[in-house]
């Protein structure tokens, strides 16, 4: 009698235990923890975090100084990676609602991703854009890094500018990417190689170098090794990360050699790279079928290296 009474409570002991288990495994969304001082067992109950968008974000002292960031649900500081886009506007104008058309691409498609969208400081006569703007982007990431733990976002980041907005994509990732955090970039008529002879040597493009060297302050002539510092087409190296680059071919901005020459440098550096020029386009005002083989390819290149 005392050994199945015994066998009885046993036997009521063993099934509380494994329901107690069952019910455990089942809440997937709960941690738990031991209380230092009880040596209790405390159940966090940790939901995915949702959706969220913070706009004009100061990062500096300067009004121009703020970004925009969207952040996926279920983010975590691990695994986000982050997409950072950089406008346009010969480094003196634009702002980053010009870029908002690939922050509407972006959202949908790449739902694990967060997006941040930034302005800079912008150059004006006696005050260049170098190192300002680079500057800039160190302070955004500076900044991002400071607040991970509440953004739950990750230090992966994936580059994607357009025209000057490119060129500071292209030379902060080849050049002042200290860290190798940057996974990936994309160019979108974004100038390469400010010596190309094409530039230097071709009347038509002039008027164009004549406002480099008023917006940055220095001479084609006399300094051409800061030229050359402002190239990604000199400063890349075998270290740089994959490149997608796109460039029109009746571009009267960029010659068409800056996209071509870039995707000769890179393969020659066996650095992965992809070169699209779109045949009678200009300056990034591309026709609706080229927008959308745009957005493809890019898309593409993003699934292979920024996964």
């Amino acid at each position: 009698m005392i050994m199945k009474k015994y066998y009885y409570k046993f036997s009521k002991i063993l099934i509380v235990f494994i329901v107690i288990s069952i019910v455990s495994c089942s809440k997937s969304n709960e941690i738990s923890n031991v209380d230092e001082n009880t040596g209790d067992d405390i159940v966090v109950d940790v939901e995915p975090l949702a959706v969220s968008q913070l706009l004009n974000v100061s990062y500096g002292a300067s009004p121009q100084q703020k970004y925009d960031i969207y952040l996926p649900a279920g983010r975590t500081k691990e695994t986000t990676k982050v997409f950072f886009l950089i406008h346009g506007g010969s480094w003196i104008s634009g702002d980053k609602n010009d870029m908002n058309q690939f922050v509407n691409y972006l959202k949908p498609n790449f739902t694990n991703h967060a997006i941040v969208n930034i302005n800079y400081r912008l150059a004006t006569i006696g005050n260049p854009p170098f190192p300002m703007q680079i500057d800039d982007i160190k302070s955004v990431i500076t900044d991002l890094k400071s607040k991970a733990d509440t953004y739950q976002i990750s230090n992966n980041y994936g580059f994607i500018g357009t025209s000057a907005g490119g060129q500071l994509a292209m030379l902060y990732s080849y050049k002042h990417d200290n860290n190798n955090e940057v996974d990936m970039v994309c160019s979108i008529v974004g100038p390469t190689n400010f010596t190309d002879p094409n530039y230097v040597d071709n009347p038509d493009f002039e008027q164009q170098l004549e406002a480099y060297e008023v917006i940055f302050g220095y001479s084609f002539e006399n300094d051409p090794e800061y030229f050359e510092s402002l190239s990604p087409y000199h400063v890349v190296t075998p270290s740089a990360p994959p490149s997608i680059l796109f460039y029109g071919d009746s571009d009267h901005l960029i010659p068409t050699s800056q996209g071509v020459e870039m995707h000769a440098k890179l393969n020659s550096l066996n650095i992965i790279n992809q070169l699209t020029l779109y045949e009678g386009e200009g300056h990034g005002n591309w026709s609706s079928e080229n927008r959308e083989a745009t957005y493809t390819k890019l898309s593409n290149f993003i699934n292979i290296h920024f996964q």
